[in-house]
């Protein structure tokens, strides 16, 4: 979290609608009534990308204390929706722990088919694109709202109303060239700021680029402070801003 702590979730039980998961490959802010993260955050750079082998073990989460109900595999059985992964399984293939770790039920969202497979895996093949161009990456990923369209059709939820399907989904990224003192460097002007927003159905457009957004407007549509690390006059100028940049 090194850019903050988006929606001020704590480890406590009698908080589930805003529950901190801290783990060594990213952490969450995880609603336990939609039976989703809220938001995701995670670093990505040349270390974290190996040759380890995508792991499919999807699985309940043991650190979920046990109050919570606990998403499975089997929630998303016959839905139409795709177990959508926040931290991409591909953005953690140094070893196999930390594969196994980004197929934690957690982890995933009712994403529509065309979205996670199409828009979805266009934005995080560019990410990591770029991360072998020699940058760095804090990524801030989540959904919001209620309502989406999959292969079945329209759906509020999955697993008789335990698991909320979102209606649209977000994603920041924060890209540096590899260095130290990241934070200043930022605060410096050097990151590139590309914030997407999109509708969880089967028409999104798989051109990615076409929904982005500023930061400002996903924290109005979220209630989230998505940068709050930063100082506030560095916020108010990069949060303001949408990027135009092409995407190469």
């Amino acid at each position: 979290m090194a850019l903050g702590n988006p929606s001020g979730a704590t480890p406590d039980v009698n908080n589930p609608t805003n529950y901190l998961l801290v783990k060594p490959q990213f952490t969450l802010g995880y609603n336990a009534q939609r039976g989703t993260p809220t938001w995701a955050s995670w670093h990505l750079n040349r270390a974290w990308m190996g040759s380890a082998p995508r792991q499919d073990d999807f699985r309940p989460d043991p650190a979920l204390p046990r109050q919570f109900y606990q998403v499975t595999p089997r929630s998303y059985s016959g839905s139409g929706f795709d177990k959508g992964h926040n931290c991409p399984s591909a953005d953690r293939t140094t070893d196999l722990d930390d594969n196994s770790a980004t197929f934690l039920m957690t982890n995933m969202i009712p994403q529509a088919g065309n979205n996670n497979q199409r828009t979805w895996s266009g934005l995080e093949e560019w990410t990591r694109t770029q991360v072998k161009q020699g940058q760095e990456v804090y990524v801030l990923m989540g959904s919001y709202g209620k309502g989406g369209t999959g292969q079945n059709g329209r759906a509020t939820s999955i697993d008789q109303g335990r698991v909320t399907v979102p209606a649209r989904v977000w994603k920041v990224l924060v890209l540096l060239p590899e260095g130290s003192n990241d934070l200043q460097r930022i605060s410096a002007g050097q990151a590139r700021i590309v914030a997407v927003d999109t509708p969880n159905d089967q028409s999104v457009s798989p051109d990615w680029s076409q929904y982005r957004v500023s930061v400002d407007a996903i924290e109005a549509a979220t209630g989230l402070d998505l940068l709050s690390k930063l100082p506030l006059p560095v916020q108010d100028k990069l949060e303001a801003q949408v990027d135009t940049a092409p995407v190469r």
